[in-house]
């Protein structure tokens, strides 16, 4: 086994030496050896992938689909993107020059703030959010200025957003997920209409996450494309919709002008996609079959989500019911106190049920647990039934 020669240790990109290990998946590795747990950590998606990809990747795959795809994407993964968007959301985007399809949705987080930032420019974050943004953000020499929401729905307001720009006046994107990860929370087309008022009146781009834009349970999911199409690009994907994490689908839409540059990156960074992966992707994106899929997952989904929220109340938890994605962001019963990671240590190694703490999504998720229920309706009652457990002794 080889040691690295010790001099080297000053030889590597000091940004990247100073990323540490995301404490989601530790804290997941070091539960995860505690016999028979529940985990209600990773957003995995349980279900299988529908069939009808499952049969497109295996025809590619017959079919010796498997040479160098255009860097972009195949063309009818892009045609099948294009009409989602515009059938769903009503966005009109071109397959050629305005959609890449990137290896999961955590490419297309790369690719576009890579694109954009120079040594120390600064990246609009709102918190509590998905860790990665920041991670990526300062990776690349830029500078994450996070934005604290406040309890209990977590809403970036038009006054928190201008505070934001007005004390950082020379911040060069903003990064918005909803459905949120952690939160479940979204906005309504209101919400978005005053958001984008204020950002027109900047040079901010707006890198929109919205891969669980499938997942809304109240309403309809809008996009802020709809309202700031200029200074937008759209980050979606196959993976929680589809349930094809490991096929590594995602991609990115929005104006030819800035996904030019995007497309250098990503091009450097790929060469191309996976042709069978892609080829499963397109009836997902593309055919009622993949569509009729999707809606069967989210029911299911409501319905886990309508149950564990409705226990957690119960068992003195205070949670806001998330309208899309597949988590809940509950805050620890009062006579529990604030420490959330302590809290989740021992209901994992002595409660046997694994979550997520909180704080580990930034400022205001402290005291806080979140909770996927991307597993199955039996696990999740099992895992209450251990909470109820856990706090009668705590």
């Amino acid at each position: 086994m080889p040691t690295m020669k010790a001099s080297l240790a000053t030889q590597f990109n000091a940004h990247v030496a100073k990323v540490q290990p995301a404490n989601i998946l530790l804290f997941d590795q070091e539960v995860s050896t505690v016999p028979d747990i529940v985990k209600l950590t990773v957003g995995e998606p349980d279900f299988a992938v529908p069939t009808v990809a499952k049969q497109a990747a295996i025809d590619a795959i017959n079919a010796d689909d498997s040479h160098y795809a255009p860097g972009a994407g195949s063309l009818a993964l892009r045609q099948a993107i294009s009409h989602f968007l515009a059938d769903r959301y009503a966005l009109t985007y071109q397959a050629e020059g305005e959609i890449a399809v990137t290896i999961g949705a955590t490419e297309a987080i790369y690719a576009s703030l890579a694109a954009l930032l120079n040594p120390g420019d600064e990246v609009l974050i709102p918190t509590p959010t998905f860790p990665l943004y920041e991670t990526m953000t300062e990776m690349l020499g830029g500078h994450a200025v996070t934005i604290p929401t406040t309890a209990p729905d977590f809403v970036l307001t038009p006054d928190q957003l201008k505070a934001a720009i007005n004390a950082h006046p020379q911040a060069k994107a903003l990064i918005l997920n909803y459905p949120s990860n952690p939160t479940g929370v979204t906005f309504t087309p209101a919400q978005l209409q005053a958001l984008a008022a204020v950002l027109q009146e900047t040079n901010l781009v707006v890198i929109s996450d919205e891969i669980y834009s499938e997942l809304v349970y109240e309403g309809t999911h809008t996009s802020l494309a709809k309202y700031l199409p200029g200074q937008t690009v759209i980050l979606n994907g196959a993976s929680k919709a589809g349930a094809m994490t490991g096929y590594r689908i995602g991609f990115i839409a929005g104006p030819a002008g800035i996904m030019q540059r995007i497309g250098v990156v990503h091009a450097v960074m790929i060469t191309a996609p996976s042709d069978p992966a892609m080829a499963a992707a397109v009836p997902i994106f593309g055919s009622e079959a993949g569509h009729q899929a999707t809606l069967k997952m989210k029911a299911a989904y409501q319905a886990r989500r309508d149950y564990l929220a409705h226990a957690l109340s119960e068992l003195g938890f205070t949670v806001a019911t998330p309208r899309g994605a597949f988590y809940l962001f509950a805050k620890l019963p009062a006579d529990q106190g604030s420490d959330d990671v302590t809290f989740a240590t021992r209901l994992a190694k002595e409660g046997q049920v694994a979550t997520i703490p909180g704080s580990f999504f930034g400022a205001g998720g402290e005291g806080y647990l979140r909770l996927s229920y991307a597993t199955s309706m039996a696990a999740l009652k099992t895992a209450v039934a251990r909470i109820t457990k856990f706090l009668q002794t705590a």
